[in-house]
This record gives structure tokens, sequence and C-alpha cells, in this order.
């Protein structure tokens, strides 16, 4: 999942300031970058007065060095060194197409003679205020004068880099939607042209496609696949042939999201495959997951919009959890739980296979070997969810806790119990706005990221709680 971010550099300039700060600009804001673990790429020095923008010519080489270099960039960062003019910052952005960071540097007491002084804090204001006139997006850093040789910007970088990966990812994917939608569950009804409407392509594939690819896996093949599920799990208790199909039906997905040029998949994982197949495809969605390909449970295709975003904000796998249980009498906690399709990076080592105690009540013993029973790892998560609705895309990011808190030993499946100040608004905001009971997750601190991303660049509706 690990992706080079690669940002294109503008520093700007207004000629009665002064101009020997844009030498040292460049330097400091190049280490900076370079030391967070990012690329940059940078116009020559000798491209304009100082290698800066300012007058409206300067702004088309700038425009001219973007588009020679469209594809290798995946955000700008304006840097101020001084005032700075709107002008040529207007020119050389109004078709970058990529995320903007907007950074100024700070004044110093006993440096504010005419000889010295920056006043980049008042030219922040003017290169927003003409961004925002020509409806091109723009991020601000959180403390409003930064320097780059700082800790807080290097943490501004990298909250920069995660928006920047998510709308590059976001822009135009493919997601499976592999069965049709469970008979019983209306709630995961999608539009798919809202999607279409922002680079989403849903690629509809029949269970019988993916069931005919079971049969035809080779031995070689589900040899492979059965190491690599007992990498993740144990498998004890039941026949060996169950194990066979789970491996069958691993390599038959995996040729699906290749043929299909597949991004993220969401599955129809009841009731065909325990009544044909005799297996839960749990174990597939985990490891799928952990290899980059979203992979959402009960044809939730919304949730795996969501669940690509966490993903690629933070590079790292996310999940898909039912919000399902209270947690006795603490009003700030609550049990997150899915039947088993946790990627194992998200759990503490191996899982257990099990079988799926609801199609064994409805269809009989052995109709659900395939649930990985796991521990989900502690530590503080992004959680997010979309939705469409009336032709758009509505979503909503809030930030929690996953806890060591208990649960019984006889909870069926895997659960998590999340505390979050205010979770039962959380609840009542969902059912108030028509979300569905699941919750895509990923460990650590997204929220801003992606609501920026998702929001500002992208043109979905969304809030944060």
């Amino acid at each position: 999942m690990k992706e080079k971010i690669t940002f294109a550099l503008l520093f700007a300039n207004r000629g009665f300031f002064p101009g020997d700060v844009i030498a040292d600009a460049r330097r400091e804001m190049c280490e900076a970058v370079k030391n967070a673990g990012f690329e940059y790429i940078c116009m020559e020095e000798s491209a304009t007065r100082y290698g800066a923008v300012e007058t409206i010519a300067e702004g088309k080489k700038y425009a001219d060095f973007l588009e020679q270099n469209r594809g290798k960039y995946d955000g700008v960062i304006v840097s101020l060194p001084n005032f700075g003019d709107e002008n040529g910052i207007s020119v050389a952005l109004k078709n970058a197409g990529v995320p903007i960071l907007v950074q100024a540097y700070p004044d110093e007491i006993g440096k504010m003679d005419f000889a010295r002084r920056r006043d980049a804090l008042c030219g922040k204001f003017a290169v927003c205020n003409i961004l925002r006139q020509m409806n091109i997006p723009y991020t601000l850093t959180e403390k409003f004068v930064i320097k780059p040789d700082t800790a807080e910007f290097a943490a501004e970088l990298y909250k920069f880099g995660a928006i920047c990966r998510t709308v590059k990812g976001m822009k135009n994917f493919n997601i499976g939607a592999i069965g049709a939608r469970t008979t019983a569950f209306k709630t995961v009804r999608v539009d798919e042209m809202a999607l279409a409407a922002k680079g989403i392509n849903v690629e509809t594939i029949d269970l019988s496609e993916l069931f005919a690819r079971v049969r035809t896996v080779s031995d070689e093949d589900m040899n492979n696949a059965k190491e690599r599920i007992l990498g993740i799990t144990r498998f004890a208790g039941y026949p060996e042939e169950k194990l066979n199909t789970m491996a069958k039906v691993q390599v038959a997905v995996e040729s699906l999201v290749r043929d299909y040029d597949m991004d993220a998949v969401a599955i129809r994982c009841w009731n065909e495959f325990e009544t044909e197949l005799g297996i839960a495809p749990c174990t597939t969605l985990s490891l799928l997951n952990d290899m980059g390909i979203a992979a959402a449970c009960e044809v939730d295709v919304e949730n795996a919009v969501m669940m690509r975003a966490l993903a690629l904000a933070a590079e790292s796998a996310s999940t898909l959890l039912d919000f399902n249980n209270n947690y006795g009498e603490e009003e700030d906690k609550a049990i997150m739980f899915h039947c088993g399709p946790v990627p194992s990076s998200m759990c503490e080592g191996k899982g257990q296979v099990c079988e799926h105690l609801m199609f064994k009540k409805t269809y009989g013993d052995g109709s659900g070997v395939g649930v990985n029973k796991t521990e989900m790892k502690s530590g503080n998560i992004t959680i997010g969810s979309v939705k469409t609705e009336g032709g758009k895309i509505y979503a909503f990011l809030t930030d929690a806790k996953f806890t060591d808190d208990p649960i019984e030993k006889e909870f069926f499946g895997s659960g998590k119990v999340v505390k979050k100040d205010g979770i039962n608004e959380v609840a009542n905001y969902m059912a108030t706005y028509g979300y569905k009971h699941h919750l895509a997750v990923t460990f650590g601190n997204f929220k801003s990221c992606i609501a920026e991303a998702l929001g500002k660049y992208l043109g979905y509706e969304v809030e944060t709680i």
C-alpha cells in the first residue's frame, strides 16, 4: 500500500519585499519535504527571478512547468517567504488539478524593519482569497504561519500527504459488486450513477461466474492459497475439503479482481456460499484487505468506497464492522462486530477458523465454515460511512478508540469494544440521516484528512462528528 507522494513546490514573491528569503525558503522547504519521506519537483531557480512566481508571465511559466510534469506530482505546496503576489499564483495554479497546501513564513521580532519584514501572514489572506474566487480548493496549515524546518510542519506534510493519497486514489477506480444485493438487506441499495459522477465505476459480477471459476482452480493454485490462509488463521476440527474450498474461492475472487481491474470489492457473502459451497468467505475478505483491495461483505458497495478512502489515507488496511451492541451501562462505549473478515494486520496474531453459528442454525452443521474469529488490536481508530441519496454521495467521519474491555467468550464472531465521548450522538446521527449499520474502520487519526479529501477536493457531502 505504500506509495511515494510527490509535491510540486511553488515559491511566491512580491518585488518590494525582501527577495533574498526566497533562496532560504527553497532550501528549507526541499529539506523538509525530503526529511518527511516525500519527493518533490521544483521549477529551476533560473527560470524566473529567484526561481519564484510573482508576475503573470512567471505564473504562466509555472503553469507550463506543471503541465510538462503532469502525472509526476500529487499535490502542490505554495510557499510564501514574503507577501507573495496573487496574480502570478492565480495563473500558475488555475489548472493544477491536485490538492494545494498554502504555507506562510512567520515574521520574527527584531527583523521587522523594511529590509527584512516578510508580511507573509497578510499575503496568505490575499492568496487564499484569489484561489477562493477562482473556485480552486486549497488546504491550510493548522498554525497560520509556520516555518518548514519544524516538527509542526512535518506533521502538516504527513496530513497533506494523506489528503493527496486519498484524492489521487479516489478520483477514478473500479469496484466489483460480486453477487446481487442480499434480498433481505435493502439497507445496502446504492445509486451507481451517483458514484459514476465522481469517477467510481461499479462492475456487477454474478455469483455464477465466481462459482464457475471456483470449479476450475488448479491444485497448485489451491495449495498456494491454502498456505496464505494458514498464515493468518488456524484450521482444525473441520474436514480438509472445507479448507480446500476456502482456498479455491480465494483464487477465484483474485482472478476476478485481476480480470476486471478492481480496486475494491463488495461480496454477497450469504447465503449461496453456505448453501452451494458449504463455507463462509470471511478469510477471502481478510486477505484482500491486506492486499490493498478494499473488500466489504454483504454487497455494501457504498462502504467499500469509504474503506478504500480510509486505507489510502492510513496506508494500511481497513475493515467493515457492524455498529452492533451497547456495552452494558457505559454510555461512552459500544461493541463493533463482524463475523470474521477483519484483516490480520488489524488483529493480534492468528485467528481461528470456526463455523458461522447463524448459518449452522439455518442451514445445518458445516454450512458456514470459514469465519475467522480473531482478537482485534486496541488503539485509536477512524470511523466512516458512505451513502448515496438524491444523486449525491454523502459521508460522515468520526474518531474513537478500540479498548481492551472484555467481551464474554460466548460472543459470536470478532467483536471489539469502542469508546467515544458522545457515541450515542453518533448513533442518533446515523439513524437520523439514514446511514446503515455498517461502519468502515482503520487505525489512526485521519478524520480531518479524509473529510478534506472527500469534501473539499472530490465534492462529496461530508460531515465530521
